[in-house]
């Protein structure tokens, strides 16, 4: 059995936020809207649906007023204009009130009926149930580069999952809701996840066909989601102790210095005896002695950075998932890690 979760929602709020990420989907809306209904109607607890228009201009934002309108569980959150993937999920987190908060695309790709098997993955125990679209069916210009972007993505983080892009995921709140997004960080949620020490899983969910408008998608996206990567490992194991990342690399270039400088000795000291200073060797190992010295500077300089962002901030390095306390009181909940819900029992 798994454990009671505590939520930050507000009192009377629905257990689970279905949000839907929508950009000019006007003619998938309705048929979604429709799948989505018939499935969660059928499901013992209760929910919203959040819409999350990215700043739409086909009439997707209309359509979505007209079931808001027609359904007390449908909220809609517009923005003025395209911002972005990453921040229509800062804004499902930020809009939706659920304990449970499953994020899916508006465009009839992912398929309502898995919300179920996600459900079911998270009432074993894990903290986050991600969709692995097995059977992708999308071009294969699109597939074999989100392939080794996945590869890249879990050998560099160490989460081992296929399928970090799937948008089909089910978290518990309170293992994400002090998350904060930028650039194209939403696909690394899970990963965010862990460093608190999510349990997660992953699903096999089904991938349907597209079958009305155009993708979004673009190759570009795959070289930013690389420059995010980096800075999601720089975040992720060095974000309490920066002068490891700078100190370490300004260890290699010195070693590298010493090298080419002992190389410059020997080659001096043996025939043809050449000058110093008509070797190149010399003025690269100079170089990379210049360039230590200005890492561990930048290292000393990201320290005081951190230190000031935890400390100003009231930031705390650590997580607790729960206080376990002596007594007969009954289960309560305590604030703490700047006011995450943290689960207290006798």
């Amino acid at each position: 059995m798994s454990t009671p979760r505590l939520t930050a929602a507000h009192p009377g709020a629905p257990r689970l936020s279905v949000i839907v990420l929508v950009y000019n989907e006007v003619e998938s809306i309705p048929a979604l809207h429709a799948e989505l209904i018939g499935v969660l109607h059928n499901m013992p607890l209760t929910y919203e649906v959040v819409y999350i228009d990215d700043g739409s201009r086909d009439g997707s934002t209309e359509k979505m007023a007209q079931l808001a309108a027609d359904d007390p569980h449908v909220r809609v959150v517009s923005f003025r204009r395209n911002f972005g993937q990453t921040a229509a999920v800062q804004a499902g987190i930020d809009n939706s009130r659920g304990e449970i908060l499953v994020f899916m695309d508006g465009d009839l790709q992912n398929d309502p009926r898995d919300i179920p098997l996600l459900l079911e993955k998270l009432d074993e125990g894990y903290d986050v149930a991600s969709g692995w679209r097995k059977n992708r069916q999308d071009d294969a210009r699109r597939v074999l580069p989100s392939r080794i972007a996945n590869w890249v993505i879990a050998r560099v983080t160490g989460v081992p999952l296929h399928d970090f892009g799937c948008t089909l995921k089910a978290y518990h709140r309170d293992v994400i809701q002090d998350v904060r997004l930028y650039g194209e960080m939403h696909r690394f949620i899970p990963v965010y996840a862990s460093w608190v020490g999510a349990r997660i899983a992953e699903v096999q969910v089904n991938h349907r066909s597209r079958t009305h408008g155009r993708s979004k998608y673009s190759l570009s996206r795959t070289s930013r989601v690389m420059l995010d990567l980096i800075t999601l490992k720089l975040l992720g194991s060095y974000s309490t102790k920066p002068i490891y990342f700078f100190g370490f690399a300004a260890f290699g270039l010195w070693t590298m210095s010493l090298v080419f400088a002992a190389i410059v000795i020997i080659q001096k000291l043996l025939p043809p005896y050449p000058f110093a200073h008509d070797n190149p060797l010399l003025l690269l190992a100079v170089f990379l002695a210049i360039v230590g010295v200005q890492f561990i500077l930048m290292g000393l300089l990201a320290e005081l950075s951190i230190r000031t962002y935890h400390e100003s901030q009231g930031k705390s390095v650590y997580v607790v998932r729960e206080v376990i306390e002596g007594g007969t009181r009954p289960p309560v909940v305590t604030a703490t890690n700047g006011g995450s819900s943290v689960r207290t029992r006798a």
